[in-house]
């Protein structure tokens, strides 16, 4: 394992005014965006939708430093032939790959799940590097179930993401590491932080178990947010204030970067949250986005699955990556979403 190395390419991830985006939907969650603009999920409309955005080359270049792809996306070509990985390495971001096998049930506790992938893991490390990946990302569901979470549920997912890292460190890429306290539910902003917390706390301490080096991973945490369901909704200001105490008791420095998920977010809101803790700063890691839905719903809704509107898909997205990047620099501002 050459630490230098992964160390190298995860601070391409979180280079300054960039993030991470996540084009890794599996064919059943693209299917479910596909039914909002009506069109049929089949691998070449799939194509279609990627090469719609890797094409958007100006802001790829700009705004964007790495793309998480699914198995299907990473093997598939552009129209005109061309690998659609070449196309992001072409923007100078990184091209990563999903690798687990999707969140199961916890046996004896209800509500809870396990993520499941880690079988022949190395073969596949060793597969997606050749194919081009150099980075990887493995998501484990924390949920909080009638106001509770089992430590059975946040150790076993713990554990998992650790094995998860050190098989691709072995193999030569970088782990992004997702414990993500899911925001569905009627909790409040407090039982979020309380579990955000334990999660991480958690996590790092199976990652040197593990024998993970901290300075070859980047971390892909949830935000500190109410539950969608509570009658009280947390302010933009809480929510960047209390990730951030989250985060701070939680994650050493030698930790490269911090690329939230958007877990369900609004698009504005995902940016104002990012902005605001950068805004507050110093801080001892870069944070930035890893945003699917949030970086992808305006593009989708602009393409509508029509090869006439991909101009007017690839404007919406160029959007939404500017206004993050600002974020991420600490300098998005309301009136900015206005002056587009």
């Amino acid at each position: 394992m050459n630490i230098d190395k992964l160390n190298g390419i995860a601070n391409r991830m979180v280079a300054p005014g960039k993030g991470i985006l996540a084009a890794d939907e599996s064919t059943g969650s693209i299917t479910k965006r596909f039914e909002s603009i009506k069109l049929d999920s089949t691998e070449d409309n799939r194509r279609d939708y990627r090469e719609m955005l890797f094409g958007a080359t100006d802001a790829m270049k700009a705004y964007i430093s790495g793309v998480i792809l699914f198995d299907e996306t990473i093997r598939q070509k552009a129209k005109n032939g061309t690998p659609l990985v070449d196309m992001i390495k072409a923007t100078g971001a990184v091209p990563g790959i999903k690798l687990d096998k999707g969140p199961k049930p916890l046996p004896f506790f209800p509500g809870e799940t396990v993520t499941e992938g880690l079988d022949g893991l190395a073969d596949r490390v060793a597969e997606y590097a050749k194919l081009g990946a150099e980075f990887a990302k493995w998501r484990a569901v924390i949920d909080i179930v009638n106001g509770r979470t089992s430590y059975n549920a946040i150790n076993a997912n713990a554990q998992a993401l650790a094995r998860y890292a050190a098989i691709c460190q072995v193999g030569g890429i970088v782990p992004m590491v997702e414990p993500e306290v899911l925001m569905d539910g009627d909790h409040d902003i407090d039982k979020c932080a309380e579990v955000t917390e334990w999660a991480l706390k958690e996590q790092f301490q199976q990652l040197y178990y593990a024998g993970v080096k901290l300075e070859g991973i980047i971390l892909k945490p949830n935000m500190v947010i109410s539950g969608k369901k509570c009658p009280k909704q947390a302010s933009r200001e809480e929510v960047a204030e209390k990730t951030l105490m989250v985060l701070k008791r939680c994650v050493p420095a030698a930790v490269p970067g911090i690329a939230f998920l958007s877990g369900g977010q609004s698009s504005e809101d995902a940016t104002a949250h990012l902005s605001l803790m950068n805004a507050a700063g110093p801080l001892p890691w870069k944070l930035t986005y890893s945003y699917g839905r949030a970086l992808q719903a305006d593009a989708l809704k602009a393409w509508g699955g029509k090869a006439a509107n991909v101009d007017a898909g690839r404007k919406a997205f160029a959007h939404r990556a500017h206004m993050n990047a600002l974020a991420a620099n600490g300098k998005w501002a309301q009136g900015l979403e206005k002056a587009a």
